[in-house]
């Protein structure tokens, strides 16, 4: 009952304030969701509908039904067509808005309690809100609240002050992954010339522990910038198997066809362009036989 009054109250706020009909509404577990023809839709424009709709509810204006002919229903001003002919029942909430509905609404507006709106997106040419009523307003704020507290709590500072102190962990994490990505680079390069040292016949392979496929791109990058090397180097990052194939622009072997054998033996699946490939799989312990059959089929290749 709440929340289906409060939907004839907020579609009619934002017809007052922006002549925008609602073109469809939801009852979900949680919320209710109405799609609203809405151009420019901001959080501001509709913040605005929903303090016209709250102060509908707060001034406690009644709400009646009124039986009427289609004949009778085409003259007067209504929020939306009626969906049939013969007798209508509307919904009137005084002096604010007059619909054709049979659903189940509150006698006054105060029993609605209050709107808020949770969120809004727009979706198939429409802008979708989604917005809770009464109990579920309430239920809403002290779910999002405890969030807010927690979220707090874990900055050892005030609710209202956690959100300036997130952006700014945000920014310092971004400005450390920048620095990381260079280290990384920077280790990369070294780790390539340890590996370098050992290759035979100009090729590396390499078994790592713990890599993910962003690590094992990027030495296999430096590995490859240097001339007529081949990289055949692999990672066990927890359960799951990764390659990266990769060879210098003066270097022969198809990575991507090298790729697809790997990862066939893993029960996988890879691919990728001649020049640089990557996959992996879930059976970890035919790593070493995945990377010796891609060793075996490169030298035959040549």
């Amino acid at each position: 009952m709440q929340q289906h009054t409060g939907q004839h109250i907020l579609s009619q706020a934002f017809v007052t304030l922006f002549n925008a009909p609602t073109r469809s509404f939801r009852v979900l577990e949680a919320s209710c969701q109405i799609d609203v023809e809405l151009n420019s839709p901001t959080t501001d424009v509709i913040e605005r509908a929903v303090e016209l709709a709250n102060n509908v509810i707060w001034e406690d204006r009644a709400i009646g039904i009124r039986n009427v002919t289609s004949g009778e229903a085409a003259e007067l001003s209504l929020r939306k067509e009626p969906a049939r002919d013969g007798d209508l029942r509307l919904i009137e909430i005084e002096g604010f808005d007059l619909t054709p509905c049979g659903g189940t609404h509150a006698y006054r507006t105060g029993e609605v309690g209050m709107i808020a709106v949770r969120s809004w997106e727009r979706a198939k040419g429409l802008t979708r809100i989604e917005f809770v009523a009464g109990t579920r307003a309430l239920a809403d704020y002290r779910k999002a609240n405890g969030s807010a507290r927690e979220v707090a709590a874990l900055f050892s500072t005030g609710r209202d002050d956690a959100p300036q102190l997130a952006a700014q962990m945000v920014e310092e994490h971004k400005e450390l992954n920048r620095r990381i990505r260079a280290l990384e680079e920077i280790v990369a390069g070294v780790e390539a010339e340890k590996l370098l040292a050992s290759a035979s016949d100009g090729i590396v392979t390499h078994i790592f522990d713990g890599r993910d496929a962003e690590s094992l791109k990027k030495l296999a990058h430096a590995l490859v910038s240097n001339p007529r090397i081949v990289a055949l180097i692999a990672s066990r990052d927890k359960d799951t198997a990764r390659l990266v194939f990769a060879r210098s622009p003066d270097a022969s072997g198809d990575m991507s066809l090298l790729m697809r054998e790997a990862c066939a033996l893993l029960d996988g699946r890879g691919g990728g362009k001649p020049e640089l490939a990557q996959g992996g799989g879930k059976k970890v312990e035919k790593l070493q036989d995945a990377l010796t059959h891609a060793l075996t089929l490169l030298k035959r290749g040549s």
